[in-house]
């Protein structure tokens, strides 16, 4: 089984239709990779499949779950699912290993004591052991976007969706995060994300999909997609960036 399964779903926004009946599978341990221009739905599809947006036709399934029912609780299908935006959205009130565990600990009921126990573990090894007990401000955004996928990888969800998640970054710390993703791959994560580096999604990914206007034009595997495109749009989308 699938452990995401997208049918056919459609978002509007007032005369815009920004997803055209959209349909994708995601399997257990897979890394997919969304890539396209700005505004070709990427985005909206992730913000769909984790309840920040409702669909207005179709069906999102999380390990079989139709999460678009309306009787389904959209604050217990999220839990299931963990989430990265380009912008870190960590709380600058709290402290790192606060921001990390505050959902495990108030969402999942982790004790503070595992939580906390956890969230160290991952931080050591990524080489910010020492950055426990500062605030965000006092860490690179490299840092501080590590810190956000620490916080989604916390509670082991179902799912980890990555929106543009080195976008918002200098160059000299896009790798430091990239890195971080190559570990959760490595991990056995399901992962789906978008993502404008083409060399690493080709490095990274299972399965590369080709958004255009609101829907997929075109999947396959690194190889494929960026050495023998089929579709005259991704063969276009393709000699404008570099990969």
């Amino acid at each position: 089984m699938s452990v995401l399964d997208v049918r056919g779903v459609r978002k509007q926004f007032d005369d815009h239709e920004v997803l055209r009946g959209v349909d994708l599978s995601v399997n257990q341990h897979e890394v997919v990779v969304l890539i396209g221009a700005s505004g070709s739905g990427k985005s909206t599809l992730l913000r769909t499949i984790n309840l920040i947006e409702r669909v207005d036709d179709g069906q999102i399934l999380l390990n079989g779950d139709d999460i678009t029912d309306p009787g389904m609780n959209a604050d217990s299908a999220r839990s299931r699912i963990g989430v990265v935006f380009q912008h870190f959205n960590l709380f600058p009130h709290l402290r790192v290993i606060d921001n990390i565990t505050l959902a495990a600990r108030e969402v999942h009921g982790m004790s503070k004591a595992d939580a906390t126990e956890r969230a160290m573990k991952l931080l050591v090894s990524l080489g910010l052991g020492d950055k426990a007990r500062d605030y965000p401000d006092r860490l690179s955004g490299g840092q501080q976007q590590r810190v956000a996928i620490i916080r989604a990888v916390l509670t082991d969800p179902e799912l980890l969706l990555l929106d543009e998640i080195t976008s918002a970054l200098d160059p000299q710390l896009v790798g430091e995060v990239l890195d971080l993703v190559r570990r959760l791959k490595t991990d056995g994560s399901t992962i789906l994300m978008a993502t404008h580096e083409m060399s690493f999604a080709r490095e990274v990914a299972d399965r590369i999909v080709f958004m255009q206007g609101g829907r997929i034009v075109e999947q396959g595997t690194p190889a494929q997609i960026f050495d023998s495109p089929q579709e005259p749009e991704t063969v276009q989308f393709l000699s404008r960036v570099r990969h």
